[in-house]
């Protein structure tokens, strides 16, 4: 029966923990509900539970946020013994995260109080700096769960620039819109009952003026995006949807100006037009109300660290900011850091993980004297580097600034556009015609038909239909772990004909690998032997192989502990000599183009622990679904995992590999100037050129808190297998963009056949508009909705 962790809930299969008739997965979840049961919070777990995370174990990397330079970044504010920091917090998730976090002065003395942002995932703590350092309030809250994130991107504190000028807009055409109705209202129902009221007589020029001053903002103002839009497309030779709109929204305008203050003595259609604004206004908000807790345009510096440690001369340790570093500094750099220059190294067995630049998995060993690239990360010992470029003129910050890593979009090849380029000259021909005919016959009567045909033919609703329909996909996309940046992508996710997948992290976990013993089987005392001289070695496979070996650590004594840097490590225990390492460490050739630890007990060899990637479930199912697509795989590794590539892709996939970060980025290009419309899915740094590239980025991330590079949509690694849904779906919302389309033409051709014959007034023309939006409304918001559950179990979160 499988257990889960009380606090996280997490699997405590392997090493449960039993503490006040509870279970937890590790020590730090315990001490978490230690330290709330003892402060009597335990309502933390009666709003949600299993609601904690569990607390990462290494805090020492917080020691540097008490230099001084330091300090004054990273605070807000600091006067006398008070000061006050905002920590980006991503893990934060729920009511649960909010209510512990804004209860932290009941847990430390030394806070005055803590305010959370949800959805900027932020926490602004005020606390006594004489009591309470700011790096024991960093790793306060690490042991918590709720592990601050410092670097380059937080300390340069940049306000989050938060657009409200749409919902100013909104705001203003939603008031003209309500009270125009309210001062239109008396003289409609006038003319609907065909009676005359003395005080309707003498107050209705005012009301008139009213409805005037009340429609002019939301026309020049709230409208203006529409106006510019147009008037970009006119500059770029293309008519979009816009030019239509300007049109009828001009004509509306001055045709109620005419009517309401010249001897025709109408009421005008002040009000209609106020409305049709506050609706299209509310298909953008609605658009544009996303995921504002996601970053799609992240750059280098969300993972590069804020501050360094420098050696001086005389071997002294100091914090400084990574910005102070200079070429010939000497720096110290831990287990698990990231390296942010490029450098030669000087101390130390270097294991770099390069998978955020070159994609590939394995760990590269590094001895003094070897050249040390930017991005990468070290795995196990201290390593002391001599700086040979600043952090400008690293190979990571020139990759990610050479123009080709940017991507430019104009919005303007849309379907919507592609249907107003026709519309609009077909309306203007019509009204032409139908004015010319009736000029010949009744000049009144021709201003009528002109001003009917323009009002009715205005395509509110059709430029409606892609952002209520868009938008709610959208939101069933997110609610399935699938976050899309803007409309467009949508619409661009339908257009695709080429899928390129990224293998390391995207086809394969990114945190899980399957281990295959090659050789006879191992004996219980061996293993044992092994697990014991496996934990004095911080390299990953080693870590990997400890946690793999299915027998208790006795904790045996280790004896004459001997490492080669980059071959492997060998020791005495319990009277037999073991090595562990690569292959000519054990006297034996190595297999090619796989990745693998080979033993031998006193110099024989026992065999080789296989590391193989661990494929995503239901690749298969994915694949025969994309049939339709040419599906290409770029890889950072070797050829090693090509004939596993082929038994999910058949030979119909294209496998490309030893690819770094510019090679990736050319492919993607080679094939759009083969006239391929590219989706690209990746997960890491080395695949960011790749992704701005391509039509559509896809970044893979197996949780929402961890490193993306900049792209159109975030993907949960989980749901990569699902892809064929997302691609699908985006179809069927095409599909139903176009049945809305086909509605509002339906409208269009049943008003105008009318007012070209002269039997529709401008009056109710100017009432079958917002019919026509609002059933297109409804109509779109009920087929996304329905067609959802074709592919998606629709989540309430």
């Amino acid at each position: 029966m499988k257990t889960s962790c009380y606090h996280c809930g997490q699997p405590a299969d392997k090493t449960p923990i039993q503490y006040d008739e509870k279970i937890f997965c590790c020590n730090g979840c315990q001490s978490v509900y230690e330290i709330l049961h003892s402060n009597r919070l335990d309502n933390f777990y009666q709003l949600n539970r299993q609601a904690g995370t569990r607390p990462d174990e290494n805090v020492s990397e917080f020691d540097y946020l008490d230099t001084p330079e330091i300090f004054d970044k990273v605070t807000d504010f600091s006067e006398g013994n008070t000061s006050l920091v905002t920590f980006k917090i991503p893990v934060i998730h729920c009511s649960s995260c909010i209510w512990l976090l804004e209860s932290l002065a009941t847990i430390h003395p030394a806070i005055h109080y803590s305010q959370v942002h949800f959805t900027r995932k932020t926490v602004q703590v005020s606390f006594n700096q004489n009591d309470l350092k700011l790096s024991e309030l960093a790793k306060f809250l690490t042991r918590l769960g709720y592990k601050p994130v410092v670097n380059l991107e937080t300390a340069d504190k940049k306000e989050e620039k938060m657009d409200k000028t749409l919902l100013i807009k909104l705001g203003i055409a939603g008031f003209a819109f309500g009270n125009g109705m309210f001062f239109s209202y008396p003289e409609y129902a006038e003319q609907l009952m065909g009676t005359t009221d003395y005080w309707m007589e003498k107050y209705k020029y005012l009301f008139r003026y009213i409805l005037f001053l009340l429609s002019t903002p939301v026309v020049f103002y709230s409208a203006s995006d529409y106006f510019k839009s147009a008037w970009y497309g006119l500059r770029n030779k293309v008519v979009n949807i816009d030019v239509p709109i300007v049109l009828g929204i001009l004509v509306l305008y001055f045709r109620s100006i005419y009517e309401a203050f010249s001897a025709y003595d109408g009421p005008g259609y002040f009000d209609t037009l106020c409305g049709l604004l506050f609706f299209m206004l509310l298909g953008k908000y609605f658009q544009k109300r996303t995921y504002s807790t996601l970053s799609y345009d992240r750059d280098y510096k969300s993972f590069y660290p804020i501050a360094v440690t420098r050696l001086k001369s005389d071997g002294a340790q100091e914090n400084i900011l990574l910005s102070e570093l200079k070429v010939g500094d000497r720096i110290m750099v831990r287990d698990q850091e990231i390296i942010p220059v490029d450098t030669i190294l000087i101390k130390g067995e270097g294991n770099i993980d390069n998978s955020f630049i070159t994609g590939e998995s394995a760990t590269i060993a590094k001895k003094s004297g070897d050249k040390i690239f930017a991005g990468g990360k070290q795995m196990g010992a201290i390593l002391e580097l001599e700086v040979i470029k600043s952090v400008d003129q690293s190979y990571l910050t020139q990759l990610w600034n050479k123009e080709a890593f940017k991507k430019k979009e104009t919005g303007l090849d849309t379907l919507t556009n592609a249907i107003s380029k026709y519309f609009t000259f077909i309306i203007l021909g019509i009204a032409i015609v139908a004015g010319g005919y009736w000029y010949q016959i009744d000049t009144e009567k021709m201003w009528q038909v002109i001003s009917a045909v323009l009002i009715v033919a205005c395509p509110c609703a059709l430029a409606l239909s892609a952002p209520f329909t868009f938008g709610h996909v959208m939101r069933i996309f997110g609610r399935n772990q699938f976050y899309v940046k803007d409309a467009l992508t949508v619409e661009k996710l339908a257009k695709m004909d080429t899928v390129v997948f990224d293998k390391t992290g995207t086809l394969t976990h990114s945190k899980s690998s399957s281990i295959v013993f090659h050789g006879a089987p191992l004996s219980d005392f061996d293993q044992e032997n092994i697990k014991s001289l496996l934990k004095n070695s911080s390299h990953p496979l080693s870590k990997a192989l400890y946690a793999y070996l299915d027998v208790e650590d006795g904790y045996y004594e280790v004896e004459n502990f001997e490492a080669q840097t980059g071959k492997g490590y060998s020791a005495k225990v319990r009277g037999q000599l073991y090595k562990i390492g690569a292959a000519s460490f054990n006297g034996t050739e190595a297999k090619t183009l796989e990745t693998a630890v080979y033993i031998s007990k006193n110099n024989v060899l026992l065999g080789r622990f296989v590391f193989e990637n661990e494929y995503r479930k239901g690749l298969n199912t994915m694949v025969e679904a994309l049939s339709g697509y040419q599906l290409h795989v770029l890889s950072g590794d070797n050829e090693s995992e090509k004939e596993r590539l082929m038994a999910i892709f058949g030979e119909g996939g294209a496998f490309v590999f030893n690819q770094n970060p510019e090679s990736k980025l050319l492919y993607i290009q080679s094939l759009q100037e083969q006239g391929k419309r590219v989706v690209m899915l990746g997960d890491g740094l080395n695949d960011a050129g790749a992704l701005k590239q391509s039509n559509v980025g896809i970044a893979i991330a197996d949780d929402s808190n961890s490193f993306t590079p900049a792209s159109d949509v975030i993907m949960h690694g989980e749901r990569v297998t699902n892809l064929h849904q997302y691609m699908k779906y985006s179809h069927d919302a095409i599909t139903i963009v176009k049945m809305t389309f086909a509605i509002s033409l339906a409208y269009n051709v049943f008003g105008i056949s009318f007012a070209v014959m002269g039997y529709m007034s401008p009056l109710f023309a100017a009432i079958l508009m917002p019919i026509s939006s609002i059933s297109v409304i409804a109509f779109t918001s009920l087929a996304t909705w329905l067609r959802s559950f074709k592919y998606f179990e629709l989540r309430k979160n």
